[in-house]
Order: structure tokens, then sequence, then C-alpha cells
């Protein structure tokens, strides 16, 4: 199910491709049922919160009718950033399961490991890896040609 599930959050990333937007997608799921999807939406929204990450919480939430999201997980296709993994901590995500690890602000294990905190209350475990290589792909692919756009090949 988690290749399934992935693969949901990299249709998100395509679509955050087509509109300029980093392709990052994100799902979230209970009892193997789709809550909610989303993918990056800063520049579009001038929102600097836009990340799939937090516009599949508020999605969820809504559709659920609270903002505790227990007995759910997140799907996404980079590993969330710090104000992400505050905020899917905070939301009570069972588990995080990322494809591409993000060697500079991921907060899943990377960098720091915010979502398995005690010090801040937070357990929420996550496993990277989950089609890393097609995730990782799509953004390489999105940064050099953003890169070659702006001359900075």
């Amino acid at each position: 199910m988690n290749e399934l599930f992935m693969r949901v959050a990299l249709e998100q990333a395509d679509i955050a491709a087509s509109m300029d937007e980093i392709p990052v997608g994100a799902v979230i799921v209970r009892a193997d049922e789709i809550i909610a999807t989303a993918h990056n939406r800063r520049r579009i929204d001038r929102d600097p919160t836009a990340h799939a990450e937090i516009l599949a919480l508020r999605a969820a939430g809504e559709a659920l009718g609270d903002w505790r999201l227990d007995g759910c997980e997140l799907y996404v296709t980079l590993e969330p950033c710090q104000m992400c993994a505050s905020a899917i901590g905070m939301a009570r995500i069972d588990h995080v399961w990322y494809g591409a690890p993000d060697v500079k602000q991921g907060c899943c294990g990377s960098v720091l490991s915010l979502t398995d905190e005690a010090r801040l209350g937070v357990s929420t475990p996550s496993t990277g890896g989950i089609l890393a290589e097609e995730c990782a792909e799509r953004l390489s692919k999105f940064m050099s040609a953003l890169r070659k756009a702006k001359g900075n090949v």
C-alpha cells in the first residue's frame, strides 16, 4: 500500500510542477482510505506556509471535522521541513512516509528528528525511501530546468 499512496503523492507533485511550483505532493490516509491530497502552492498562493504537507493537513482536518488527525498517516514525496514536521506532530499524525530525503532541511531524521522529539511531547514515527528515486528525480529535473531558465546552468 505504501507505494500506491506514494504514487498518488507523486501525481500531486506532477500537478505542482505543471504550475511551476516545486514538485512536492502529499496524501493523508486513514484506514487505507485517502482523506486528503495536496501539492505545493507557495508561489501561486503567495504564502510561505503553502507546503504540500500543510495544505494536506488543513484539508484532512476539514474533511474529518477535527484538527486531531489520530489514525491518519501522511505520505509525502520529500522529507518534511521543520515547519511541516512541527505541524505533523501537532496534528497527531500516526506515521510519516516520505520519498526523497532532504539533507538540507529534512526534519524526519536527515537534519533533525522533530517528528519524534520527546522533549516536545511528539512521537510520530517516520520512514523514508518510499519510491525515493522517483521522488528525487522529479525534484532534480525541476530544479535543473529552473536553473537553466534562469541562466544558472
